[in-house]
């Protein structure tokens, strides 16, 4: 074991289709890295999410975005991601394309201890981690964050049998060909298992959740400049991806339900593909008590959440979304803020298990009306103790500095494998 916990520094591919000055998870990740005295390159594309148009200021000087907190930044060009289907698939299918070809090229010479793959969707951006993992003799892990194919039939993306049995081939051959497979729900087991068709150890299948940004878990925030406190209402407050997987049909029928005997006020901060439709109902049905403030950058949102008397998270029923644990649970237990959840399945677990919420189905308006009215109606001294709890399940369970021990450990190991071979 004393082998695993050799100081010297590793060397650290990170495959990405996005990353800084993108606002992402995985930046955070590289950040301590590198912070942990490793060499950390980043393989990734142009900044163009979620405008959907490549950066003015990375036009103006690519140079500028070459480095990150001291990790050297390496880009491929790829098509902006544009408002349209067509340049949607164009822009995931360049990156890996490019950075399976051109980023081979730029990062010839290099050699590298472990390589690591942000796998957000599509999966195929994993496909040039696993390129690059054969030309460089390194292992190759991939963060599975979505089940594939699974989440295209969820979300009605694909609904053809054929191209599903397509996309299934595709995401086995990926994962046979991944040295470690890192889950971030521990429901995700059965299905990775299922697209393994070449036998897999049980221990290159590593459960890896998600953790909370710094701005969540650090310092008591500033005060909001979006949003004031107002103690005459309880306020609900939302922020993520407004799309069709969180099911707003179903939060805007408990915001009606609850409008006429209790004083709530419901804050949504995002966009997505909802958004329009959303922002139509809301006027439609006179909801003044919705508030739709838009996107705003990572580092809002701390002071935002603050002003809460209680945090929404909320997915569609389906099989898929109950296996997943979105990216926002740990954020809204790092927060210290009571958790109102419509939601099934493995993030339900979370906030049940952590004592920081109230949960009801996914889909069950009536019932998030319900819990609203019952968190409504705790005196603060409670909420305050909810919020409490998941802070210190957040430590317990989602600390970023744990996290990432874990995970160099298991790079070592990896080395160490590949040099026992």
């Amino acid at each position: 074991m004393d082998r695993l916990s050799q100081e010297k520094p590793l060397k650290i591919l990170v495959v990405t289709q996005y990353f800084w000055p993108e606002n992402m998870r995985i930046n955070n990740m590289v950040e301590g890295f590198v912070a942990k005295g490793h060499e950390v390159t980043v393989l990734t594309g142009q900044p163009n999410y979620p405008e959907g148009k490549i950066y003015a200021d990375y036009r103006r000087d690519p140079a500028q975005f070459s480095n990150y907190h001291g990790a050297q930044i390496v880009r491929v060009p790829i098509f902006a991601r544009g408002q349209r289907s067509l340049t949607l698939a164009l822009n995931y299918l360049s990156f890996f394309a490019s950075a399976s070809t051109i980023g081979s090229y730029k990062l010839r010479g290099q050699s590298f201890d472990s390589i690591f793959v942000f796998g957000v969707s599509p999966i195929m951006v994993a496909i040039p981690g696993i390129v690059l993992g054969r030309l460089k003799k390194a292992p190759a892990f991939i963060w599975i964050l979505d089940l594939w194919p699974e989440s295209l039939r969820a979300v009605g993306v694909i609904k053809s049998p054929r191209l599903l049995g397509w996309a299934g081939k595709v995401v086995s051959w990926i994962y046979n060909r991944a040295d470690y497979l890192l889950l971030q729900s521990r429901s995700f087991d059965e299905s990775v298992k299922q697209y393994c068709t070449r036998a897999i150890s049980e221990d290159r299948l590593v459960y890896f959740p998600s953790w909370a940004e710094d701005d969540f878990s650090g310092a008591a925030p500033v005060a909001s400049d979006l949003l004031q406190r107002d103690d005459s209402v309880f306020t609900v407050l939302f922020a993520g991806n407004i799309g069709d997987a969180q099911d707003f049909p179903a939060i805007m029928e408990a915001v009606k339900a609850v409008k006429a005997d209790l004083p709530v006020r419901w804050v949504i901060v995002g966009d997505g593909r909802a958004s329009q439709w959303l922002a139509r109902h809301v006027a439609e049905h006179r909801l003044d008590n919705v508030l739709l403030l838009g996107r705003h950058p990572l580092e809002k949102m701390p002071a935002l959440f603050a002003v809460a008397d209680a945090l929404l998270v909320s997915l569609k029923t389906n099989e898929v979304f109950e296996k997943t644990i979105p990216g926002k649970v740990q954020a809204y237990l790092a927060s210290s803020k009571p958790i109102i959840a419509m939601i099934d399945g493995e993030a339900a677990k979370v906030v049940a298990n952590s004592g920081a919420g109230m949960v009801c189905g996914s889909g069950d308006a009536l019932g998030l009306a319900n819990i609203v009215r019952s968190m409504g109606a705790l005196p603060a001294t409670e909420r305050e103790r909810m919020g409490l709890l998941g802070r210190r399940y957040y430590f317990e369970h989602f600390s970023k500095a744990i996290l990432f021990d874990r995970l160099e450990v298991l790079f070592r190991k990896a080395t160490l494998r590949r040099s026992d071979k």
